[in-house]
């Protein structure tokens, strides 16, 4: 069959989702970038949850390129531009984070300065690779990063932690912009409700801020994890296996108030609800994991109410909060186990046996290699 390409065109490869759980490699010619726009090679790219949520066809987005956390390699600098989102000096060869949404400029939202918010956050996201540029995703050889896309050039000190830079625009940002909205304090005991990828990222911030760290998981090695990572007290949903057994127990640790902050990572509705028992009178609450719609739980408002808790959620981020978070790890890469969070790699052609790892829980998360860039020593 004719791919209607160039034979002289430089091409690139990329994985496309067909419908639930049918990936395909499609190959398109390299786009060269508009002004103000960057086309960049992928070095690292990982699969998060929300891919595979994507790929079991348990999402909106359908007939799409895949993926979003990435680590990039600048080969084509648009017109006007010399520098990335902080003003550093970049050129071709450059590893840049790209944050995954844009920020449009333009809207109500981006106008408020609420640019986490934007009314078109995803309008270069989840679109069919027909549609030129080809490469709105990192699962492939290429990445096009658009003008309201920020990007920020990666430390030369995270050069050996690809991986883990790839995942910054992800986890680590969302945590720390979350956790400065719900207006985390030193001394503050938190308590965090799942210890994957965001829970144990959570963990480490919240750790840095001086924060006392109380863990909840049952799946096996994920709390051991969180102990690697200094949480201070860990809870098995296995051994407290009844709501009123975890809240005593979080009392335990926290002279019989609760916590004063809660976060919830895990991505079950039911940990919400769980939550409000948790926090102390008083206390405030970040909702964090429950990002898809659909999922109803029951839930008695007024034991909110009594309670007092104040509730934060966070689904993006402010784009200037991948340049702290770059900086953060940057600074702390060598205090904490971050290359525990990344724990398999696969070539980009064996995108299925990863998906299939991941579903399974045989890691804790995968990083894609694509074709030429070395793997991780």
């Amino acid at each position: 069959m004719s791919t209607g390409l160039d034979s002289e065109a430089e091409t690139g490869r990329l994985v496309y989702l067909d419908g639930p759980r049918d990936v395909e490699f499609r190959e398109y010619e390299v786009p060269t970038p508009e002004a103000n726009a960057v086309v960049t090679e992928v070095v690292r790219s990982n699969v998060c949850g929300s891919e595979l949520h994507v790929w079991k066809g348990d999402h909106p987005l359908q007939d799409c390129v895949l993926g979003h956390e990435a680590l990039c390699r600048i080969s084509d600098l648009g017109d006007n531009v010399e520098r990335d989102s902080a003003g550093t000096p970049v050129s071709e060869g450059d590893l840049v984070a790209p944050v995954y949404f844009q920020t449009c400029q333009s809207c109500e939202f981006c106008r408020r300065g609420e640019f986490y918010a934007c009314a078109n956050d995803y309008e270069h996201t989840g679109k069919s690779p027909e549609l030129w540029p080809h490469f709105h995703a990192p699962w492939g050889t290429h990445y096009y990063i658009h003008q309201n896309h920020h990007f920020y050039k990666l430390p030369d000190t995270l050069e050996n932690h690809r991986s883990v830079a790839a995942a910054a625009n992800c986890a680590l940002s969302q945590v720390m912009f979350g956790i400065d909205e719900v207006g985390l304090e030193y001394n503050d005991t938190v308590l965090i409700q799942g210890a994957g990828g965001l829970g144990l990222n959570a963990t480490i911030v919240a750790n840095e801020y001086g924060a006392e760290t109380i863990v909840v998981d049952s799946v096996d090695g994920r709390l051991e994890q969180a102990a690697a990572f200094g949480a201070d007290h860990l809870i098995d949903i296995d051994e407290y296996d009844t709501v009123d057994a975890r809240t005593d127990r979080v009392r335990e640790f926290t002279d019989g108030l609760g916590a004063d902050v809660g976060i919830e990572v895990a991505g079950v509705p039911a940990a919400f609800v769980e939550g409000v028992e948790l926090v102390r009178k008083g206390g405030r609450y970040l909702e964090m994991g429950n990002v898809r719609p659909g999922y109803d739980v029951e839930f008695d408002p007024g034991r909110l109410t009594r309670k007092s808790i104040d509730i934060t959620t966070a689904v993006e981020y402010d784009p200037r909060v991948l340049a702290d978070a770059l900086e953060f790890l940057e600074q702390t890469v060598d205090d904490y186990p971050y290359d525990q969070l990344i724990d398999a790699e696969f070539p980009l052609a064996e995108i299925e046996p990863a998906l299939e790892a991941s579903e399974n829980r045989d890691l804790t998360r995968a990083t894609l290699v694509p074709p030429g860039e070395e793997p991780s020593r």
